[in-house]
């Protein structure tokens, strides 16, 4: 494996992949935040603006600002149908766009491990969020074999293929969320695992979303339509069921709020 940096900028494709399982996580993660309504709300990386629509639907801000540096999830982003009181524009985690004090709650959806430096970042939220208000995050327990594209990873693990991981993978594990909430000196900090299942149709449109991640085509793209072959063929096999078959597949991350 190796650490490198990722940038996204194919809305429609990140929404098929990422885009869906960031909503079945969001749902659960949202329930266990359970703010009140009409607050003023930053989502920092909002990609293609899954995990926003998912915050305006449930709980209708006074205003939700999503940020991402990407021109293209922006635009991704603003074609959604979403309450007026949204807001998309690009911006960087490391230098929010916002007052000091101006917002209740913040938030980062599967983006933490991406951001060159979290000790940064974190402290860029609390900065913008008013005493009192929440910060919280969740990431794909990579570590822990939390991450969808689990099955091939195995797979490329066993034929000794180098595959990408965020750069900052290190903060997916509980304990190291933990100390930089702690270290940001927020209160009442809890920390959860948060399990979903994602069914597909078949093993063929698993393979499909799955194989064409921006994490994947890095990896396809090196290698030759044979060994890519071989190597569908034995993730399919992990399976041990029909292909034509629904396939469910398990993912989970780790979550963490904390009060300024």
């Amino acid at each position: 494996m190796v650490y490198q940096k990722n940038t996204f900028e194919d809305g429609a494709k990140y929404e098929r992949m990422m885009g869906v399982w960031s909503q079945l996580v969001g749902t659960h993660f949202l329930e266990w935040l359970n703010p009140s309504g009409g607050l003023n709300w930053i989502d920092i990386g909002c990609g293609s603006g899954a995990f926003t629509a998912q915050v305006a639907e449930f709980f209708s801000p006074s205003h939700l600002l999503g940020i991402d540096p990407s021109e293209a999830q922006i635009e991704f982003a603003k074609n959604r149908s979403i309450e007026q009181s949204v807001t998309f524009q690009t911006g960087d985690a490391m230098s929010l766009p916002c007052e000091d004090n101006s917002m209740d709650t913040a938030t980062m959806a599967l983006v933490l491990f991406f951001v060159p430096e979290p000790e940064h970042a974190l402290a860029e939220m609390k900065r913008v969020v008013k005493p009192g208000g929440i910060i919280a995050a969740y990431v794909w327990d990579i570590f822990g074999g939390g991450m969808p594209l689990a099955p091939l990873h195995r797979e490329l693990q066993k034929r000794k293929i180098e595959y990408q991981l965020p750069p900052k993978a290190e903060v997916s594990k509980k304990d190291e969320l933990k100390r930089l909430w702690n270290d940001a000196d927020l209160k009442l900090i809890e920390c959860k695992q948060i399990s979903v299942i994602r069914q597909f149709e078949n093993f063929e449109e698993f393979w499909n979303i799955t194989s064409s991640s921006h994490s994947m085509s890095l990896v396809f793209k090196k290698l030759t339509p044979e060994l890519i072959s071989d190597i569908r063929v034995s993730v399919e096999k992990e399976f041990n069921q029909n292909s034509s078959e629904p396939l469910k597949i398990q993912a989970h991350v780790n979550a963490i709020k904390g009060f300024v």
